[in-house]
């Protein structure tokens, strides 16, 4: 195992050391790490003060920030303003009496290009009791989105508490992301609620919302590809060189399985497989490396690079924990809108919310899939190795996260999607001798359903819902990872 917690400049040696002896397969697949991420700047777009915005405005909203978060402070909001619908809002009477501190908001406005939008407050610990519904403009067409809701309770995806990421002071709380395409206007309605009370008139008697509302709207860019102009986000310390040094490590942090610079890590069989397991764990006992190894066949994995990262956005340190001896499942929340080839600029998207947004230090889940099945590479530090991240609120220690893109409450999630959970757990869960239809037991750093310091026994393959009292993966594909677990056993040849 002590080969699995080198430190990123050891990798980063690595990468130097391994280049001669990677196969040549997978050269096709390498780039040059990018110097920089850079966009043209945006002049600001004005605030439409009627309903219908003109043909000036539009034009004026076009220059876009490629990579860019625009974020705008809510303001309360007065009885003649428009409401979703009345099905979604208190009556009538009720809303006209709410308060400023019960329902804020942004009329309908021209603002610059983007494609995801989110709600954040200053405090991490406090809850939006309430409705957020957003509706956005298409770019091209000029056509209006009917009321979308957002997903509010997000806290469950978190670091653990009293860890450097949560006690940063840099984290806030914040609703789950919807991706809404490519876009130029917006209008919010954020009201508050009794849990339970569906939108009636005692919504009048609802808490306040969170203080210091703002809505994110989301640039995802075009990956690391350069465009003129200046940089759009300065690296959290540094300059250019710390960027292109955060890139490299991002990339090396994969040099036993692919090129520095690989925009994928291939599919192996299961003998490359096995042969591959040996070696990356040549440091375990012999009596250990004697005992069979059930591992799945590595799929294939779409790296940070592939996808796009700035790798200036997050922190430079890669965080790891001790072991892989359990799997979250999660969805993103995102809504199902995007197609299979916007996946990885949904994925920055949702990257720039965690880190930008949100405070984290690099988002939040180790693997997500779309909804074709692609598998993604997650937060950096590599793709073998336990890196730590901030998934499942109480039990990121020794387990990793897996997220696919979407919303799963009522949609049945595809099974493509299904059959990649099953083979990136059959073949990450193997490297840790791990069973996927087996029992562990993870102690909890405190959440909503586990005090802190108790050992919870859990699925081997868990949903996020196991660890945390929450909706997450959804209850459509909550209900398929029994299938999961089957198949990422037989996967591993179990």
């Amino acid at each position: 195992m002590r080969g699995f917690l080198a430190s990123s400049i050891g990798v980063t040696c690595a990468a130097a050391l391994a280049l001669p002896l990677t196969p040549p397969a997978l050269a096709a697949t390498a780039r040059p790490v990018p110097t920089t991420e850079v966009a043209t700047a945006a002049r600001p777009a004005p605030h439409a003060g009627t309903p219908d915005t003109t043909m000036t405005d539009r034009r004026a909203a076009e220059p876009s920030a490629a990579g860019s978060t625009q974020s705008l402070p809510l303001e309360p909001l007065t009885r003649n303003r428009a409401t979703p619908s009345a099905s979604a809002t208190p009556s009538a009477s009720a809303s006209a009496s709410l308060s400023p501190s019960a329902e804020q908001g942004l009329s309908r406005r021209a603002v610059r290009r983007f494609s995801l939008v989110g709600v954040i407050w200053d405090d991490p610990h406090a809850e939006l009791h309430g409705r957020v519904h957003v509706r956005t403009r298409a770019v091209g067409t000029g056509t209006w989105s009917g009321w979308q809701d957002v997903e509010t309770h997000n806290a469950d995806h978190a670091a653990d508490l009293d860890t450097p990421e949560s006690t940063s002071g840099r984290v806030r709380g914040a609703t789950a992301p919807l991706w809404v395409g490519d876009s130029d206007g917006v209008e919010l309605r954020v009201r508050s609620e009794l849990q339970g009370t569906g939108g009636r008139s005692i919504a009048v008697a609802a808490p306040s919302l969170p203080s210091g509302l703002r809505l994110e709207l989301v640039d995802p860019g075009e990956g690391d590809e350069a465009l003129p102009g200046g940089p759009v986000d300065s690296p959290r310390t540094g300059g250019l060189n710390t960027e292109t040094s955060a890139a490299t490590d991002a990339s090396a942090a994969n040099a036993d399985l692919a090129l520095l610079g690989a925009t994928e890590i291939t599919a192996l069989s299961r003998a490359a497989t096995e042969r591959e397991f040996y070696t990356l764990r040549a440091g375990e006992s012999v009596e250990r490396q004697r005992a069979k190894p059930y591992v799945g066949p590595r799929p294939r994995i779409v790296t940070r690079r592939g996808w796009g990262a700035n790798e200036g956005l997050r922190e430079r340190k890669f965080v790891y924990t001790k072991k892989v001896k359990a799997a979250f499942v999660h969805h993103t929340a995102s809504g199902n809108k995007y197609r299979c080839s916007q996946s990885p600029s949904l994925i920055r998207s949702i990257y720039r919310y965690h880190v930008k947004s949100m405070g984290w230090r690099d988002v939040g889940y180790n693997f997500l899939i779309d909804k074709c099945g692609k598998i993604y590479e997650g937060r950096a530090g590599g793709v073998t190795r336990p890196v730590l991240g901030a998934h499942t609120l109480g039990f990121n220690s020794n387990s990793m996260g897996i997220a696919v893109l979407g919303s799963y409450g009522a949609k049945k999630p595809s099974s493509a999607a299904v059959k990649s959970i099953a083979r990136v757990t059959a073949w990450k869960l193997g490297l840790y001798r791990m069973n996927p239809r087996g029992k562990t037991y993870l102690k909890s750093a405190g959440s909503n359903l586990y005090r802190k310091g108790k050992k919870v026994r859990l699925n081997v393959i868990s949903g996020h819902r196991d660890g945390f009292r929450t909706s997450c993966p959804g209850r459509k594909l909550y209900g398929k990872l029994g299938s999961a677990r089957t198949k990422a056993a037989r996967y591993q040849g179990r």
